[in-house]
């Protein structure tokens, strides 16, 4: 720490004061990032349609299997449901009693379902790729697919270089919500 003397035109006054160093430019990321615990594990769920493209979306909250793979599951487990959620485009949750309005967090809805970034003035459509190759290319954390019925996950090891996406398994257990 440095002292050092201030001078206040408006004020016609002065006095010393006390400075910190410089942030180095980093800090206020690394500090943000790991001092928090409400960072996300991010997300696409896409379904494969009949020309062997995959139509996703963006999922923020909660991506891994054992939370978001049994939601789906559960909750959207047929190529209709899952071409519904799709259709909202990218949301922060998939399934929550929470909803955006107007941009601020509407937490006294009873139903639960899909939190759309849409509910808060955004567009967000959903994206399509070519084919899975591509759909599983670049992206989040994991990835999931609806194909031939049934969910697909997998953990593209995004933060890992060398590591290929590989085929997860979904916990069959449903949750309780």
């Amino acid at each position: 720490m440095m002292s050092q003397k201030v001078f206040y035109p408006l004020c016609d006054t002065s006095e010393t004061v006390t400075r910190h160093p410089p942030i180095p430019w980093w800090m206020p990321y690394n500090t943000k990032v790991i001092n928090k615990h409400s960072m996300a594990t991010r997300s696409r769920i896409g379904l494969e349609l009949s020309d062997g493209s995959v139509l996703s979306v963006y999922h923020h909250w909660d991506g891994y299997p054992e939370w978001l793979g049994r939601i789906l599951k559960t909750h959207y487990n047929s190529k209709e449901l899952a071409s519904e959620l799709i259709d909202g485009g990218d949301m922060s949750v998939c399934w929550t009693n929470e909803r955006w309005s107007n941009d601020l967090l509407d937490r006294d809805r009873q139903e639960y379902g899909p939190n759309y970034y849409s509910y808060r003035g955004e567009d967000c459509p959903p994206r399509l790729d070519a084919n899975v190759v591509e759909y599983l290319k670049d992206g989040e954390e994991y990835a999931y697919l609806f194909r031939d019925g049934e969910w697909i996950c997998w953990n593209r090891h995004q933060f890992e270089d060398t590591e290929m996406p590989e085929v997860v398994e979904i916990p069959s257990a449903a949750l309780a919500v």
